[in-house]
């Protein structure tokens, strides 16, 4: 934070995440504040109290008096158009400034430099973005850990559990997936994995710590483990198939997201997969913080 602005717009841009969330804003191309802390507190189904969560960070992370010109954040939960569009709404009453609201997905392909193209995240969840040519947004994936998030931590390790009870039915032995499962979870044997599941309060975060075990027991040799990643590989492809198949462009994948990044064995399934779900698909994985795209997406507003 700096005390003197320079004469020029001052544009805001924030990624709120499910567990932090960053601001960034810019008078030009001055640096004037770079905020990051948790996102405790976000509740985006409720816009008058997000849209005041917002406002509250942009007051404590610009110099007193300083007013932004534009703001646009890419927000955690924030899925479909109608729930932007509040979220939106409730903002603009607190900045007389444009503002623009969006899923936090959406920051990948602007932080990248790119005016179109998918923005697939791979964290504890998963999801995919893009826009068809009139600009509509499209959203596949992401449907949680119960249900789908295919790819992410917690989906890794809903699936590696569904493998681990097949072979036990079929009489195998546990294996390094089994037996890395059982010690993460802290249970005594295979069976108790379904009740240790099940008592998770969070389900996405308490489960997705977990994947850790998945590709350790696959460094080790495990078959079960190393068919789960490649699964996840696929699935993660098959959500960029799905945009391309409802007019998305697809030519560039803007891959971000802990699990993803950190996982070369997971990278590696999902691009070979996308190689034959969507050919000519370029990946490249997000070097830049995400917040940076929010950045850009202000930028349009002026």
């Amino acid at each position: 934070m700096q005390d003197s602005l320079p004469a020029c717009d001052l544009v805001v841009g924030i990624d709120v995440g499910g567990t932090k969330t960053q601001l960034s804003a810019l008078a030009g191309d001055t640096p004037v504040a770079d905020l990051v802390r948790p996102s405790a507190g976000w509740r985006p189904q409720d816009p008058v109290a997000a849209a005041g969560w917002l406002a509250a960070l942009v007051a404590d992370a610009l110099p007193a008096g300083a007013r932004p010109s534009a703001v646009a954040v890419g927000a955690h939960a924030c899925e479909t158009r109608r729930q932007c569009a509040q979220l939106r709404t409730a903002l603009q009453l607190h900045f007389d400034a444009p503002a623009l609201v969006t899923g936090d997905a959406e920051l990948l392909v602007p932080a990248a430099g790119l005016d179109k193209g998918v923005g697939l995240v791979a964290g504890t969840g998963s999801v995919a973005v893009g826009r068809l040519p009139d600009g509509t947004p499209v959203q596949v994936g992401g449907w949680g850990a119960v249900l789908g998030d295919e790819g992410g931590a917690a989906g890794l390790v809903r699936e590696a559990a569904r493998a681990v009870w097949a072979a036990h039915d079929r009489g195998e032995e546990p294996d390094a997936l089994a037996r890395g499962l059982v010690a993460s979870f802290g249970v005594a044997e295979v069976p108790a994995l379904g009740a240790a599941l099940e008592a998770a309060s969070h389900v996405s975060a308490e489960w997705g710590r977990h994947a850790p075990a998945v590709f350790t027991a696959a460094a080790d040799g495990s078959p079960l483990a190393r068919s789960v990643i490649a699964e996840a590989g696929r699935s993660l492809a098959a959500l960029v198939a799905r945009l391309a198949a409802r007019g998305v462009a697809v030519d560039d994948v803007v891959v971000a997201g802990g699990t993803i990044l950190a996982q070369p064995g997971l990278y590696d399934s999902f691009t070979t997969a996308l190689a034959d779900a969507a050919p000519g698909a370029r990946a490249q994985p997000l070097r830049t913080p995400p917040v940076q795209g929010a950045v850009a997406l202000a930028r349009g507003l002026l």
